[in-house]
């Protein structure tokens, strides 16, 4: 395939074949698609190595990491094999008609614009769902991350799907603008950050298309005082630095209550240190290089920044003198809230602490940002961690484990961290057009009805 950036000709002609596309996949019977969902599935796991190995090759994520979100994205279309024709099966309803249900039909061809960090996962989250339904895709990867997009698209149609069903454009900010003002797409999804979601949501209320949004986050980390410190411990590890700290679900801030603040950072420590640092094609790496020069830059001004304003560096703190963008994975204590590590999403291993009185502080704390995708809380005593977690202001959130993405939940934020859901059921809804039918074997007109 052709890596040159598409021109407004060639954009206008991928979706001139995925809305010729969709009309015949919108009648494709929903066991029919399901069939071919396993096929895709089957396909991915065949490939996983290879399709893993481009992962890594393009942003630097380890490879086992890769190997998981190529399984995770087979599992994904697994799923929907499973349930899709169920979630999207009529609801009957009782009205004065003889025949009242609720159907659910597809909008058309949805344009996605998605990033560099999950570049299979995070487009497989969209596309499974929005394709279940009987939609048709045109998707602009990252520029980091052409080839696993096209990897992707290469296990689709091999599995069976139409050429033109699942479409990949290569190019920058203009190529998603044409996508998103096209008169041949119908909704658009789009994961990357704030500043742009904003311009990608204005762009598609000027035409008035559906839109769905993952963004930014700033997860908190909360460990209560009768938490399982040793758990925790491996859990802040791999909260904090999964793919090198470069995810939106990433734990970023973490607020542990005084009493076990000691014994939970001396851990954390230990545990951050025994790190192995290394080439991400090594099986036995655990920290690889950050995607590019510029997100090294920037995570290092951050992390500089708040250590002038007085935050202690527990461990790292420094980009490392090897070959690639490495940066040491860095604790910090002595934070505040002004601080960039804690105001800012900070994309990249770095995990700032503050110690906190009691619960009541670290809800308040954890509340305090314009974020509100994942958090996580840790105690032994369930039913007190389940209660910390309602009042979180977050879309998922998780007792005594990390925050991940999973099929079979709704997955979202609020605030600042997007608008709509993806997955489960939530998400092959956010693409169709959810129908009212009613059905009278009589005409009741000429008779007293309710018009409204």
């Amino acid at each position: 395939m052709n890596l040159k950036p598409a021109t407004r000709e060639e954009v206008d002609h991928v979706i001139e074949k995925a809305g010729e596309s969709f009309r015949n996949w919108r009648d494709v019977r929903l066991q029919e698609r399901a069939r071919l969902f396993d096929n895709v599935g089957k396909t991915l796991r065949e490939n996983k190595e290879k399709i893993a190995r481009l992962i890594t090759l393009e942003m630097g994520k380890i490879i086992r990491e890769s190997m998981a979100e190529v399984e995770k994205s087979a599992t994904a279309f697994t799923y929907y094999a499973e349930n899709g024709p169920g979630f999207l099966h009529p609801e009957p309803a009782k009205t004065d008609a003889t025949d009242s249900y609720v159907d659910f039909q597809p909008l058309g061809v949805v344009a996605a614009i998605m990033p560099w960090n999950f570049p299979v996962w995070q487009c497989v989250r969209f596309a499974a769902p929005a394709l279940m339904a009987g939609n048709t895709t045109v998707f602009k990867p990252s520029s980091t991350t052409p080839q696993s997009a096209i990897a992707l698209q290469s296990a689709i149609t091999e599995s069976g799907i139409d050429d033109h069903c699942f479409n990949v454009v290569v190019g920058g900010g203009e190529v998603a603008n044409y996508m998103i003002e096209s008169p041949g797409t119908n909704a658009v999804s789009f994961t990357g950050s704030v500043s742009v979601g904003a311009k990608v949501a204005e762009a598609a209320s000027r035409q008035l298309k559906k839109f769905v949004l993952e963004l930014g986050g700033s997860d908190p980390f909360i460990v209560l005082e009768d938490a399982d410190i040793e758990t925790t411990a491996e859990g802040a590890v791999r909260g904090r630095f999964v793919n090198c700290g470069q995810s939106c679900i990433a734990s970023k801030r973490f607020f542990v209550v005084k009493k076990v603040a000691e014994d939970f950072i001396e851990q954390f420590v230990n545990k951050t240190n025994a790190l192995r640092i290394g080439d991400p094609m090594s099986p036995d790496t655990d920290i690889g290089p950050m995607v590019r020069k510029d997100a090294l830059e920037a995570l290092d001004q951050q992390a500089k920044d708040s250590i002038k304003d007085g935050a202690h560096v527990e461990i790292g703190g420094r980009t490392l003198e090897r070959p690639g963008y490495y940066y040491a994975p860095t604790i910090l204590t002595r934070v505040n809230q002004n601080m960039r590590v804690m105001k800012e999403e900070v994309f990249g291993p770095v995990a700032p602490i503050m110690v906190v009185e009691n619960e009541k502080e670290a809800i308040r704390m954890a509340n305090d940002s314009e974020y509100g995708l994942g958090a996580s809380v840790w105690s032994e005593d369930v039913r007190k961690a389940e209660r910390v977690a309602q009042k979180l202001d977050a879309g998922l959130v998780t007792v005594n484990n990390v925050v991940s993405s999973d099929p079979r939940m709704p997955f979202g934020g609020v605030k600042k961290s997007g608008i709509g859901r993806e997955l489960s059921r939530y998400g092959i809804l956010e693409f169709t057009n959810i129908r009212s039918v009613r059905i009278y074997e009589k005409s009741p007109m000429g008779q007293q009805i309710n018009t409204e």
